[in-house]
């Protein structure tokens, strides 16, 4: 039907230009009018979606009525549709995405239908980041080495998505070595706000492949990290449905301290909002101290939202917005729709006027002044721990037991030392040495000021004749050229370089499991002193397994902390009480001695970071670089799939499907895949790091021919269901409770054998035995990662019955047919005495409706409900019809 608020459509004249938009400020008036006032800017946006894309059929009269009477709705659980402007893609999850849509192409083509109807609706922008590893490192030449090695790994999937960029409508790909997508979304993509072909103006939000999509709320656009098979429905012009959530104000007052860096507080409210609990939430920051923040402050704090368990961490739009368009090369037209349109839609914000503040569910506070410079680890993002106890607190995880605090190293070997011999050099490695050091991901190389500072403390460093120990690999993967300009500009390139934190790549490399080999005498010293070693980085996760295999302890860190944290070559020191070095004439040199002043770096960051750098970085983006513009495609509407491929494979999801829809039927008989206990992330179920030589993936690409030297990542085979189906579970921390040591392995109950994962699965398929998962508390937490859910089906997984899930990770496993079954309150496997040697039924049918109790009977005639966590009518209808690509297919086909 027509849009019913078509009468709120107004005229707004911006210089000569006669434009339009929803008036909000005009349709509701009176006490709507005073219901609107009080409503949190990020729900604000929700509502002219909402307004704007009603149609009765994907989005309701009554989601609006919903929305705008948020504050009474917003505890009721309520559903509404959500339709994003635009999606965006990073490679290792959109090659999957890509492969998908192919794939449905050819699935509609199957079942007698049109396979043009598969086409991206809404703009895609896919940007080509998370291929490149850091092979070299400490050399000049290290970019050059990279970038040769990632095309030579990675031609299959970059010629296949420079196809997809023809064959698909409205899909932009940017090029390897152009940076971070987020940080091209940050300071290229975004529109902030869009303008449609018959002149209606209306706001930027986006969805993306990636949980980090949430830093552009640092520029005032909403959006999120959802799942590939979801941004897929977004793309073909489905709404998101989602439940209206609460909004926790975040009021910052204050200034941070000569000391403190971004960082610093984003780590900081990183712990702060993970002990209040803000999952499935809106987190969005008002008060006078975010005034102070620059937008890169900002931004660094809205990517880290999914650390803290929020869906996004929201600044709407001010003065600051504007001054960052500006300086990142945005038009003067762009300017003028930005300011003139969200002034007349209520959009724009002046957080030095408490009269705009709005109305909460809850509010936390934080004075900027009190923030002390701090890392977070060993093992998790929001163990935060000021720098002034690591120290102490490294030394008491060592023999604390197994945990996220614990690595229970024997009380007699906490000083275990082993040789090594390294270029020429004997040294000996101790519990704490750093041997991964990198300046790394989105998180912080979108900072100058943090990236300034760090190649200060590098300048001060190397003055004082401090260096860098060889067997360290230090490395430095800017966001994107921009931050190597402006390094440039400064004159502190050089210092970088030589104390090895040259330019490994521009793209996230060891954040996402991508830093490459150690040097095998440092591997092997680690192995056989049986040391607990470091990692420190400014990246976003440090989740155990994910960084590299030989650093049990990851720190995440400031820029300036990772440079200082390689100085020192371990994290078990106390910078105030030890020198980080000695200077050549002996005396001792403390991180004091070598720290800039923030004024120093304020200084340095308003002469060296230049408008004229962004624009001429990006004037080049999309004409890409000779080895990508090399890349020879035949346009094509049908992918034509090489079966011999071990990168791009038809995948299995849509073998034997009808366009009858079938019947839900109840999981008879299952075994328990694996019982497991709290957060268990994305990394866990499917790592995107190196393919281990002895894992049943090696196996598969030997037996095809493909040598170890090109195994390449997971991260890197996600276009290949039978690698990354044997790539499921496959990280060797895993800790699965029918087995007594970690690794990525399991019990074949029927054999009684312990096996891999997939090798498990197999019999189980084989005999026809449905299989589930048993898990704990933060199921499915980290990375919103496609092959987490993807995975577990193609091993037959059928149903996971946890404690507690990740948001995204939810609804992906309903994407792919999983049902996701949670514990009642009060409950889990060790209080319902369950092994996970038990064969179980679950009682789902065609009667199921969101929200309902579901009965499980175990073998032994034992007995207990779970809640299906069928959370909205959508999700429910894409598990009816087997996951949401069967449920387009279906849908594009009777269209």
């Amino acid at each position: 039907m027509a849009n019913p608020f078509l009468h709120a459509v107004s005229e707004l004249r911006i210089v000569e230009e006669h434009l339009k938009f929803f008036d909000l400020l005009k349709l509701f008036s009176g006490p709507q009018r005073e219901l609107f006032d009080r409503l949190p800017f990020s729900i604000r946006v929700l509502l002219e979606s909402a307004v704007r894309n009603c149609d009765g059929f994907h989005v309701l009269e009554s989601d609006v009525d919903k929305i705008l009477n948020w504050e009474k709705t917003q505890k009721d659980n309520v559903e509404v549709a959500f339709k994003a402007a635009r999606v965006i893609l990073q490679d290792l999850t959109g090659v999957p995405v890509v492969v998908d849509l192919a794939s449905m192409r050819n699935a509609v083509a199957q079942l007698g239908g049109d396979p043009n109807k598969i086409n991206p609706i809404y703009p895609v922008d896919l940007v080509i980041d998370h291929s490149v590893v850091v092979d070299a490192a400490r050399t000049v030449d290290a970019l050059q080495i990279n970038e040769r090695l990632e095309f030579e790994r990675n031609q299959e999937r970059f010629r296949f998505l420079k196809w997809g960029a023809k064959a698909f409508q409205n899909m932009l790909i940017v090029p390897p070595g152009s940076g971070i997508v987020h940080q091209v979304n940050l300071e290229y993509l975004a529109r902030v706000v869009f303008e449609s072909d018959d002149g209606l103006l209306y706001p930027d939000t986006v969805v993306g492949t990636d949980s980090h999509t949430t830093m552009i709320n640092g520029l005032g656009v909403l959006g999120w990290g959802v799942g590939g098979i979801e941004a897929e429905a977004v793309m073909l012009g489905q709404a998101i449905s989602m439940v209206l959530p609460e909004v926790v104000g975040f009021k910052l007052t204050g200034q941070l301290n000569s000391i403190a860096t971004s960082t610093d507080l984003v780590l900081t409210i990183t712990a702060i909002l993970r002990k209040l609990g803000v999952v499935n939430k809106f987190v969005e920051f008002f008060g006078p101290g975010c005034a102070q923040l620059s937008i890169a402050d900002r931004a660094t704090i809205g990517n880290m939202a999914p650390e803290y368990g929020a869906t996004c961490g929201f600044f709407p739009v001010d003065e600051k917005t504007l001054l960052y368009l500006t300086q990142t090369g945005r038009t003067q037209r762009k300017l003028q729709h930005v300011e003139t349109y969200l002034r007349a839609s209520g959009l724009f914000r002046d957080y030095n006027d408490a009269a705009q503040d709005p109305t909460f569910t809850t509010v936390v506070e934080l004075d900027l002044s009190t923030v002390v410079p701090c890392v977070s680890g060993p093992k998790r993002p929001h163990d935060n721990v000021p720098v002034t106890q690591v120290k102490d607190d490294f030394e008491k995880a060592l023999t604390n037991k197994i945990g996220f605090k614990g690595f229970a190293i024997a009380p007699e070997k906490t000083h275990s030392r082993a040789p090594l011999a390294f270029e020429g050099g004997h040294y000996e490695l101790a519990h704490g040495d750093v041997v991964i050091a990198a300046i790394t991901s989105c998180t912080n190389t979108s900072n100058p000021n943090v990236m300034l500072a760090a190649g200060l403390v590098a300048k001060k460093a190397v003055e004082a004749g401090l260096s860098v120990k060889p067997y360290i690999k230090t490395s430095l993967s800017p966001g994107s050229g921009v931050a190597k300009l402006y390094l440039d500009q400064g004159g502190l390139t050089p210092y970088l370089t030589e104390l090895g934190f040259a330019v490994t790549g521009y793209g996230c490399m060891t954040c996402i499991g991508n830093s490459g080999p150690l040097h095998e005498a440092v591997a092997s010293a680690v192995e056989k002193g049986d040391l607990v070693v470091a990692g420190v980085l400014s990246g976003n996760r440090n989740f155990e397994g994910r960084i590299h295999p030989s650093t049990r302890a990851n720190y995440l860190a400031s820029p300036p902390l990772v440079v200082a944290y390689a100085l020192a070559g371990t994290v078990d020191i106390d910078f105030d009480k030890e020198p980080i070095g000695k200077s050549p004439h002996g005396k001792d040199v403390f991180l004091k001695d070598i720290w800039p002043a923030r004024e120093e770096i304020v200084k340095l960051e308003r002469e060296v970071v230049l408008p004229g750098m962004f624009q001429e970085v990006y004037s080049r983006i999309e004409a890409g670089n000779d080895r990508w513009n090399s890349l020879q495609v035949e346009p094509s509407v049908l992918y034509p799939f090489d079966n011999d491929s071990t990168y791009i494979k038809y995948p299995g999801y849509f073998d034997g499907m009808t366009l009858d829809l079938q019947p839900i039927r109840p999981i008879e008989g299952a075994h328990v895949l694996l019982n497991l206990g709290d957060s268990i992330t994305t990394d866990h179920i499917s790592p995107a790091g190196n393919i281990a030589r002895n894992s049943p993936a090696a196996r598969y690409l030997t037996e095809r021919g493909v040598a170890p030297k090109d195994f390449n990542s997971y991260g890197s085979r996600r276009g290949h269901d039978e690698v990354m189906k044997r790539g499921t579970f496959a990280n060797i921390r895993l800790v699965n409770k029918l087995l007594t040591k970690p690794g990525p392995r399991t019990m074949h109950f029927p054999s009684g054998q312990e096996m891999d994962v997939p090798d498990a699965a197999d019999k189980y398929i084989q005999q026809g035995i449905p299989l589930i998962i048993l898990t704990g508390k933060e199921y499915g937490s980290g990375s919103s990662r496609d092959w987490a859910a993807k995975g577990p089906l193609l091993l037959g997984v059928k149903a996971v019955i946890a404690e507690s899930y990740e948001r995204i990770h939810r609804s992906n496993l309903i994407g792919m047919g999983i049902a996701p079954l949670q514990y009642l309150s009060g409950q889990s496997a060790d209080t319902l005495g369950l092994t996970g040697k038990e064969r179980f039924t679950i009682a789902l049918d065609d009667s199921i409706q969101p929200g309902d109790r579901v009965k499980i009977t175990a073998d032994d005639g034992r007995s207990f409900e779970v809640l299906a966590r069928f959370d909205t009518e959508v999700e429910l209808t894409y598990y009816r019809h087997g996951g949401v690509l069967q449920y387009m297919v279906r849908k594009m086909i009777q269209e």
